[in-house]
Order: C-alpha cells, then sequence, then structure tokens
C-alpha cells in the first residue's frame, strides 16, 4: 500500500499535465498509465493543439522542445460555399496567436517524461486500476489496481480521472455521463510528400453538414481527416480507400493525395458521441476527455486536456491537506470547468446533429472573407481563446450583418 497527496489515472495529455503541475507545487502523486510502453501514445487524433492550449504548454516548459522536435505552429483557414476566412494578424501584430500541430508519437512520450521526472511524482506504468478504495463514509480514499497480475492498493486524498472518454473512473465514481449523438463518423491518415494549397498549418472545410481538415505536422506529415455523416458509411465501409480520397478529390485547393505516400493505416472511429460529465465530486475529479469528450471535428481535445490539468493543479494546490479544502477547491475546479468550457461543449453538439449552418453562421461565415475584423473573431472562437458569450457581441453580429447585407446588395440577380 502507498499513500500520495493524488493519484492520475492516466498517463498522456491531461494525466500528465495535472500530476507535473501538482507536483511542482509540493504534492506527491502517483501517476498511473495501463500502458507498460514508455514511447505508448494516442492514435486517432487530430494531432492539433488549439491556441487556447498555448499558455499551458509555457507553463509547462514545453514549448521548446515541441519546437525542436518539429511542432508546426498553427491556425486555421476555413472554407465554406460561401468563401475563405482566411484570418490575418491586426496591423502592428506580427502573427496570430497560435497553438501546435505535432503528432501524439512526438507529443505524448515527451509530456510522460516531463512529468516522470518531476519531484514528487511517481510515474507507475502496466497498471489498470479495478476499483475505488471507499472509507466507512463512502468517501474515495484511492484505487485497487493490478501490477503484473498482482493487486496493489494506492491511496490519496484526491483520484483523478484523465482516462479518456470510456473513463473507468468516472463510472466507479458514479459520475455518469450525459450523452448526445454526433451525427458524423472520421477517419484520419498520415501523408508524406503532399503539399496543402493553401499553405496553411490546418485548412478545414465545412461542408455542411460533413467536414473535412488537414494539418501540416512534425516530420513533414500531413494528417487529413474526414468526417462524413452516417449516411455515407455504406460506401466507406465497401471501399475504404477509395471514399477516403474521393472525398477530398474535388474540395478546393485540397492537397492532391495521389501524388503523396500513406504512411499510415486510415484509422477512425464510428462512435463519435460527445459526452460532458461532471467534473468533480467529493475526493474525486475528471479532466481531459474524461469529463468532457467533444467531437473532433473542431480538434479541442488536446488543448482542453491541457487546460483543465493545469486547472485542477492550480485549485488543489495548498489544499490537499484536509478534506474539507480538498472538496471546496474540486468545487471550485467543477465551477470553472462549465465557465470555461460548457458553451463550446454545447454549440459543438448542436453542428454535430448534421444539420446545415444556422442563421448565425452564416451570416458570420458570409461576412468572414470579406472583413478581418469578423475573420479574427472567427478565429478566436476556432481557437477556443474565448468563451462564445464573449465573442459573440451585438457589436460583432451588427459588424457581420452590414457586411453581409452589402453581399446581397451586390449579388448579380438571377435572370
Amino acid at each position: 500500500m502507498d499513500e500520495y497527496d493524488a493519484v492520475v489515472v492516466g498517463g498522456i495529455v491531461a494525466g500528465c499535465t495535472a500530476a507535473t503541475f501538482l507536483g511542482r507545487r509540493g504534492a506527491r502523486v502517483a501517476l498511473l498509465e495501463r500502458s507498460p510502453k514508455e514511447d505508448a501514445y494516442k492514435v486517432v487524433c487530430t494531432h492539433a493543439i488549439q491556441p487556447s492550449g498555448t499558455g499551458t504548454l509555457r507553463r509547462l516548459g514545453l514549448v521548446e522542445s515541441i519546437e525542436a522536435a518539429g511542432g508546426v505552429r498553427n491556425h486555421a483557414d476555413f472554407w465554406t460555399r460561401r468563401g475563405w476566412v482566411s484570418p490575418r494578424p491586426p496591423v502592428g501584430m506580427k502573427e496570430l496567436p497560435y497553438g501546435y500541430n505535432i503528432r501524439r508519437e512526438s507529443l505524448d512520450p515527451m509530456i510522460r517524461s516531463l512529468a516522470a521526472g518531476t519531484d514528487g511524482v511517481d510515474y507507475l506504468p502496466g497498471v489498470t486500476v479495478t476499483e475505488l478504495i471507499r472509507d466507512r463514509a463512502g468517501r474515495p480514499r484511492g484505487v485497487r489496481a493490478t501490477v503484473g497480475g498482482e493487486e496493489r492498493e494506492v491511496r490519496a486524498r484526491v483520484i483523478i480521472g484523465a482516462d479518456g472518454r470510456d473513463s473507468k473512473v468516472a463510472q466507479l465514481a458514479g459520475l455518469p455521463a450525459k450523452v448526445r449523438p454526433n451525427a458524423r463518423f472520421c477517419y484520419f491518415a498520415h501523408y508524406a510528400g503532399i503539399t496543402v494549397p493553401t499553405g496553411k498549418p490546418v485548412t478545414a472545410w465545412v461542408l455542411e453538414p460533413g467536414a473535412a481538415a488537414a494539418f501540416v505536422n512534425d516530420g513533414g506529415i500531413t494528417v487529413m481527416g474526414c468526417m462524413p455523416t452516417k449516411d455515407q458509411l455504406p460506401e466507406f465501409r465497401e471501399d475504404l480507400e477509395g471514399a477516403f480520397v474521393r472525398y477530398f478529390t474535388d474540395l478546393p485547393e485540397a492537397p492532391d493525395l495521389s501524388v503523396g505516400q500513406r504512411v499510415s493505416k486510415i484509422m477512425g472511429r464510428l462512435d463519435m458521441s460527445n459526452i460532458r460529465r461532471r467534473a468533480s465530486a467529493p475526493g474525486v475529479a475528471l479532466v481531459g476527455d474524461a469529463a468532457q469528450a467533444t467531437d473532433p471535428l473542431w480538434g479541442v481535445g488536446c488543448g482542453w486536456a491541457l487546460q483543465t490539468g493545469e486547472w485542477l493543479a492550480k485549485e488543489l494546490a495548498g489544499a490537499l491537506g484536509s478534506d474539507r479544502d480538498t472538496d471546496r477547491a474540486l468545487v471550485r475546479y467543477r465551477r470553472r470547468h462549465r465557465r470555461a468550457l460548457g458553451a463550446h461543449h454545447w454549440l459543438i453538439c448542436d453542428y454535430a446533429t448534421g444539420r446545415p449552418l444556422n442563421r448565425l453562421e452564416r451570416l458570420l461565415y458570409t461576412a468572414g472573407p470579406r472583413d478581418e475584423h469578423v475573420a479574427r473573431e472567427i478565429a478566436k472562437l476556432a481557437g477556443r481563446m474565448a468563451t462564445p458569450q464573449r465573442i459573440l457581441t451585438p457589436g460583432l453580429l451588427a459588424r457581420a450583418g452590414w457586411v453581409s447585407a452589402r453581399v446581397a446588395l451586390t449579388k448579380p440577380k438571377a435572370a
């Protein structure tokens, strides 16, 4: 039996972020990872970190390592049938706020090594959690797990679930998921030797209701992703590679996949249901996809994993001396999680129903190609740098409406 301040279940982005910041703040942390491999990484992913996560990367001290590994600074251009939204920096600014494109096979071992090397953090690979340990009052006090076929108890004041959308910790703690269906499925593949004509690190095609994206990554690899609606699933099941390539063939300024070399399998996920759970309960907290797994179309997973891991550690810092202080910190974390991410999740879930763009979205995407301010605000919302409540102001909507009205007045009338 081992005693810790916190036990973190899940040793990739969210869990390693929480463990690193807690360790730096003087906590003793057990970081449990199911895979025994040091270089284990998540395979099905957009491999993009939104600009909202860059601040956390800087505070972790990972920016230099990411850039040394070839990580690409990212911001996105968006295509709809109303034109290209191509945000540009305002006068006096060299570049827009950026995130990073970096393959998980580079990122995950990097952030795991950082956490394992942090004072106060014990990294334990090859561990499978089987149940929560509870005291007589029912409060979680740790976990039971198997390590190499042997049972082990790891006790702590708080248990942190960083174990993904199908979180075992959430299940054991009785934190049910609120599930909203997704009308799309996704497939990704890695290509070498292709060029993205837009020249942008992230190019997204919003096809109403499907979508596609290209992510220029480290090592000269471009990750191509498509998110068709489920009525197209029979075509993909019959001829996966052919359907995948055809999906990009007629897109404007899309890479020609026939000139490159596919260097990975075509990887996918057919069920991308949107999942949200209560982010904490007495003695338990959830970070990353364990708390909220949102449609990967928008590439929010890695950025939110970084942010939620840091938010939790900040709230718990100095509060692990008693159950009362710990639980107050967990309530503060849950409220911050809801304020910062709840509206984003709702908007993304609404579009995941497979509907076309609504009136507000059409307004913005009509004005964005023609107005730099609107384009930058779209990029700010898509990069999750501010909540929808702060972005979708009357001033912005009035400006977008004015630009859209000019477009309508100058549009040639049909004969």
